[in-house]
């Protein structure tokens, strides 16, 4: 499961020919074939697609032609990015007759210009509303460290396919932490870029004003390579930011020493198992971090995204929701109407307080670089498990998982999500993040991290 080449390794290799770009798509078909099965990570394979790509990587090269930094690399995307030739399911059965993309999303055509391979899509929440992959229509994506486990959500098959070495790359998105969850559930490192950094054109939006994509892997060098790549001003999103592309991977080599590092304290101390909170102290510790900080109002912060997010997304869907329920999977579908029947003071009322947190948020980077933070408050939990204890209190095990990232999109802050060593039995994540536009500081951090073992896949 871990054996498969990262990233940057596949590309050199393609890049200097020991071996062809069709040979590495062929094997990443193979390990698909051979293991998909048993975790439920993809809802399509394009494997003719990605074999005439292969091929005309491999004749540019031959050709003396530069065949891209991605050369060759495998990568698969959540359904919620357009495929050419396939439909967007976003997950839904709706989706599915929707009849399929007629052009890819904007971010496929970037890796794909970078020499990369498509050779997928994969599972997730309907429509991205939820934490945990345990979706109706497709059926569940399963942990790949314990098969009857969830594998997180709402990017569960971006994570699992990762995490079970059928790719070394994927696409996911992040709303409220969909991006965040899975990849430390399933131990990959998973990065969610400053709101409006990457472009979303040709991506099924969930929360227009939330919506973050990014992508995973299982080493920060590779996380940054593709990070670089995938950068760029979009017209075709008009959030998009146009803003220089600011390159991160040359900066990792430059440490953390000149770095002020602290530990997120109060709300993010609690509301937890111990052994989410132990394993993230322990790694701020073996980084010699001994600052601590507290954000203002966190809990207010998760309640108000809980708020704009269900009423975006329940907007978005209203038509289908009155025309068509029955179509939706019954565990997105009364979350949903339940956004439609919000009171309109209370979104407002929610954006107001978004403006205020967020400039709270600054003052606070005034005086520190990079936080680290858990990421969820407990390992993966079983398939089919709705309730779990916290603290003495009995929570919804999926909702509950975005406790501790919630706080951090509200605000559309950098966060990388880290695969802690040595965890237990199970794999958990640390967030690390920072201002906006300061992905270089998040990134550093982590490559100082992974260098000196804190960090690792799982």
């Amino acid at each position: 499961m871990n054996g498969v080449t990262g990233v940057l390794g596949t590309a050199m290799d393609v890049r200097l020919g020991k071996t062809s770009a069709v040979e590495t798509v062929q094997a990443a078909l193979q390990r698909i074939d051979a293991g998909n099965a048993a975790i439920n990570a993809f809802t399509a394979v394009t494997a003719e697609r990605a074999i005439a790509r292969a091929k005309a990587i491999d004749a540019a090269r031959a050709s003396g032609a530069d065949p891209g930094l991605l050369a060759g690399v495998p990568f698969a995307v959540k359904n919620l990015f357009d495929v050419k030739g396939i439909a967007t399911l976003a997950g839904s059965r709706i989706g599915a007759s929707n009849g399929p993309a007629d052009r890819d999303a904007t971010l496929v055509s970037r890796l794909e210009a970078a020499g990369a391979v498509l050779v997928g899509a994969l599972n997730m929440d309907e429509y991205a509303f939820g934490f945990s992959t345990q979706n109706t229509h497709y059926g569940p994506t399963r942990n790949p460290h314990d098969k009857t486990r969830i594998a997180g959500g709402s990017s569960g098959g971006s994570a699992a396919a990762v995490a079970a070495g059928l790719v070394p790359l994927s696409l996911g998105s992040d709303t409220n932490g969909s991006i965040r969850v899975p990849a430390a559930l399933c131990g990959v490192y998973g990065f969610k870029p400053t709101y409006g950094r990457l472009s979303r054109a040709g991506t099924q939006l969930f929360a227009a004003s939330f919506d973050h994509v990014g992508p995973f892997a299982r080493s920060v060098a590779d996380i940054a390579a593709v990070y670089d790549m995938l950068q760029g001003a979009d017209p075709s999103d008009p959030v998009c930011a146009n803003k220089p592309v600011a390159p991160v991977s040359l900066t990792l080599s430059q440490g953390m020493e000149d770095l002020r590092i602290a530990l997120a304290a109060g709300y993010f101390m609690a509301n937890a198992h111990p052994e989410a909170l132990a394993a993230t102290r322990r790694a701020a510790e073996r980084l010699r971090v001994t600052r601590e900080v507290e954000l203002p109002e966190p809990a207010l912060a998760r309640g108000a995204a809980m708020i704009i997010t269900a009423s975006e997304g329940a907007e978005l869907h209203l038509d289908d929701l009155k025309s068509r329920p029955g179509d939706f999977d019954p565990m997105t579908r009364p979350l949903f109407l339940s956004g439609a029947m919000l009171p309109s003071t209370w979104y407002a009322r929610a954006q107001r307080f978004r403006s205020w947190y967020c400039r709270e948020l600054a003052k606070l980077f005034d005086g520190v670089d990079v936080i680290l933070a858990p990421a969820t408050p407990y390992p993966a939990f079983p398939i089919g498990q709705f309730m779990i204890d916290v603290e003495g209190r009995q929570l919804p095990a999926a909702g509950h998982l975005g406790v501790f990232t919630q706080p951090l999109s509200f605000a559309g802050l950098p966060v990388l999500a880290a695969p802690i060593a040595e965890p237990g039995p199970l794999p958990l994540g640390m967030q690390m993040f920072a201002a906006p536009w300061r992905e270089d500081l998040v990134l550093r951090v982590a490559a100082a991290a992974e260098a000196a073992g804190v960090v690792k896949p799982f």
